[in-house]
């Protein structure tokens, strides 16, 4: 019955008067007045805005319920794959120097840059094909986020005026996330870069500004650059999963009491850190002792599967 339901709403969604032309076309004159009342060009607004429509495909994603949950096993051998830790080893090398600096200026290191740059966007290779305005106008005229996304898009132009990009480089995805580090317009106003110094923070196709902006937000959210994100452990038996919580943070002594040990069944190691336990499968899935840096991870995206996998990638590359 669920499914069904599911299946029903989003015939609804598709098929809805809510995207009637009239009315689109009457929040869209709201929306181009209070972007020049922001200061915004009338020329820009035009231009940004001509054509614009919704598109049915991004409410579709937008509400989609997946029929089955993916294991993070199943999730972990797709994103950290062979084929992307290959790349990312390539990627080291052939920016080496560059990561470097970045690295150095920023307090990260250089294989947690490029392992958010290859799970967000496989390296620059998939960031997105939206026309970003069309994609934001979309959910913000929808109403189930509406003024979170009308915000976005109103940063979005902001960028344009702002000479950052033009119209046809600024794709996104179906939700707006930009550029080769998937940033937010918010974000990109807030902690984009321009490394290179040419007077635009360019994170589709400038290497220097992608890497810098990424290396950004870590530092800017907490990065220690002295630690890694944490390590895969083996459990006692009779382990109380009560334990598996990041709301509880203790000494790795503690944890090497409790009986957890490092997957060889190696002591963990002597280290002043505290650290949480995670297993993004539950019982009987694997188990990670994770530090600040993952919590940082996290504010990148909020969910295990991705901030777990992420140090698995970095791990792999420093390999």
């Amino acid at each position: 019955m669920r499914v069904l339901f599911v299946v029903a709403m989003l015939t609804l969604i598709v098929a809805s008067p809510v995207l009637g032309e009239g009315n689109f076309d009457e929040w869209v004159r709201g929306l181009k007045a209070e972007a020049m009342e922001q200061g915004i060009s009338s020329s820009l607004v035009d231009q940004a805005f001509e054509g614009v429509a919704p598109i049915p495909r991004v409410l579709e994603l937008d509400r989609k319920q997946p029929e089955s949950r993916m294991t993070f096993v199943e999730y972990r051998q797709m994103i950290v794959s062979a084929q992307r830790i290959a790349k990312g080893r390539e990627m080291m090398a052939e920016h080496r120097d560059l990561l470097h600096q970045v690295g150095q200026r920023y307090g990260v290191q250089p294989r947690f840059i490029v392992a958010l740059w290859g799970i967000e966007t496989f390296y620059g290779k998939n960031s997105g094909g939206y026309r970003i305005v069309d994609a934001l106008a979309t959910l913000a005229f929808d109403g189930r986020r509406s003024q979170y996304f009308r915000t976005e898009l109103l940063n979005a132009l902001r960028i344009l005026q702002d000479g950052h990009t033009s119209l046809d480089t600024m794709k996104s995805s179906w939700a707006g996330a930009m550029g080769q580090c998937q940033f937010m317009p918010s974000s990109f106003l807030q902690l984009a870069v321009d490394f290179d110094g040419d007077g635009r923070k360019d994170i589709w196709n400038t290497q220097a500004d992608v890497f810098a902006s990424a290396a950004n937000y870590l530092s800017q959210s907490g990065w220690r650059g002295n630690q890694i994100w944490g390590r895969q452990v083996v459990l006692p038996n009779g382990f109380d999963l009560k334990e598996v919580t990041l709301k509880s943070r203790k000494p790795l002594q503690v944890w090497q009491h409790l009986g957890i040990r490092k997957p060889d069944g190696s002591n963990l190691p002597i280290a002043p850190l505290k650290a949480s336990m995670v297993m993004p499968d539950g019982e009987g899935g694997p188990a990670y002792l994770v530090y600040d840096n993952y919590r940082v991870i996290m504010k990148w995206n909020r969910s295990t599967y991705f901030a777990t996998s992420v140090g698995l990638l970095a791990d792999a590359l420093a390999e």
